[in-house]
């Protein structure tokens, strides 16, 4: 067993869905109790939630879900990863599972991508935990940029055409941990084995491709807000105190939610699974036993 395999904390069983466009969904499964579906960040995989996993599958049969391009999940650079592209293919990943009665937790895009299916799915959801949701209004992958002076160095040169993609086949872990670090208060947050796999899986075939379509797609994200007020289940909104959001964007979002409470949690960034594990999980149980 490698390090990274050691430090998940939590075994499941290996599935792979098969879209109708032919491209592969990575999903690994866990636990017992009701149905809850895991969607992580922008730049990560489900390892991102090694430390939160083995809580929500003390209650729930967790469905936690490399998305589209990202962890082991299939790349294809004739695919725009937009977030409608995102949405359909998890509605399908839902369906082929037979999913209902569902809790759905997102964290990022994967945030922003649950209120958005729950929208669109509305008999099948039961209610949706969206952390630090990645909507903003503002210019080219400005999340990101927020996060400190290297991120918003590194974005800067992602955006530039055919300089970008030059520019971005030079990640490598060093570089990844500085943008990384602007999500968390505490650098020691995110561990070295998790910032090793996520550099090893940016080296796959494509992955430079994903990541900069990604964040060319940052206008999805935020014309994304335009389904919010379909949402009819409970929604608990969480940011950390420091998220990437602003007080304003924060506010826009919660009144777009007519069904939301909004709970922040202190000291906490916008990678919040890692950053704060256990505040995050004890929010989570004031939402599931509401």
């Amino acid at each position: 067993m490698n390090k990274a395999a050691k430090d998940l904390k939590f075994n499941g069983e290996k599935l792979f869905i098969t879209l109708a466009d032919g491209e592969t969904v990575h999903v690994i499964k866990t636990g017992q109790g009701t149905p809850l579906l895991l969607m992580h960040t922008i730049r990560t995989q489900i390892e991102y939630f090694s430390e939160m996993i083995p809580f929500y599958a003390a209650n729930h049969t967790v469905y936690a879900v490399d998305l589209p391009g990202h962890g082991q999940s299939s790349i294809n650079k004739n695919i725009n990863y937009d977030e409608p592209y995102l949405r359909a293919a998890i509605t399908q990943v839902i369906q082929q599972l037979g999913l209902s009665n569902l809790t759905l937790v997102g964290e990022s895009i994967g945030a922003t991508l649950a209120l958005t299916l729950a929208a669109t799915l509305p008999d099948q959801i039961r209610q949706v935990f969206a952390v630090n949701t990645y909507d903003y209004e503002t210019r080219y992958a400005d999340g990101i940029r927020r996060g400190n002076l290297i991120a918003n160095f590194m974005l800067w040169n992602y955006s530039i055409p055919v300089h970008g993609a030059i520019f971005a086949a030079l990640e490598n872990q060093f570089f990844l941990s500085l943008v990384m670090n602007g999500g968390v208060t505490n650098i020691r947050s995110i561990p070295g084995w998790l910032m090793k796999l996520f550099a090893q899986t940016g080296r796959r075939p494509g992955y430079t491709y994903l990541g900069r379509n990604i964040l060319k797609n940052w206008r999805s994200w935020s014309q994304a807000t335009s389904l919010y007020p379909q949402v009819t289940c409970p929604v608990t909104l969480v940011y950390g105190e420091f998220d990437w959001s602003r007080q304003p964007e924060r506010t826009r979002t919660l009144h777009q939610l007519t069904t939301a409470r909004l709970e922040t949690v202190a000291g906490a960034g916008h990678f919040l699974s890692v950053d704060h594990p256990q505040a995050l999980q004890r929010v989570f149980n004031r939402a599931d036993h509401a």
